[in-house]
């Protein structure tokens, strides 16, 4: 059985950074392409980035490009979202995601986490 966990969400003021995990079990983690959603109350679910497999490649969102950047550990199978510079607009559920595939579409990813709380406060 798949499952990702995530977890390090929180409340951190404007200007403040919050590191995410998300720990993956039941796929072989280094075979897949990870990434991040996010949800905001009464917003449509918005793609954050993604890392490829081997962690060579990533790619944000405009939104958080040059303030939000996603590690991995192969080992570990874990991957982060290290999140610098945060806004109240970054207030959302965030959602750790895998597929094999390379893709910024919800629909595409297979595996989802259950979700970490983020507010930021003004």
């Amino acid at each position: 059985q798949v499952q990702l966990v995530d977890s390090g969400g929180g409340l951190v003021q404007a200007g403040g950074s919050l590191r995410l995990s998300c720990v993956a079990s039941g796929l072989p983690f280094s075979g897949y392409n990870m990434g991040w959603f996010r949800q905001a109350p009464g917003k449509e679910r918005e793609f954050v980035g993604r890392i490829s497999w081997s962690g060579s490649i990533k790619a944000y969102a405009d939104s958080v490009k040059g303030r939000f950047t996603i590690p991995r550990d192969n080992a570990e199978n874990t991957v982060y979202l290290q999140m610098n510079s945060l806004k109240p607009e970054d207030t959302a559920v965030y959602y750790c995601v895998a597929s094999t595939g390379w893709t910024t579409r919800s629909y595409d990813y297979a595996y989802w986490g259950q979700g970490t709380q983020v507010t930021v406060s003004a």
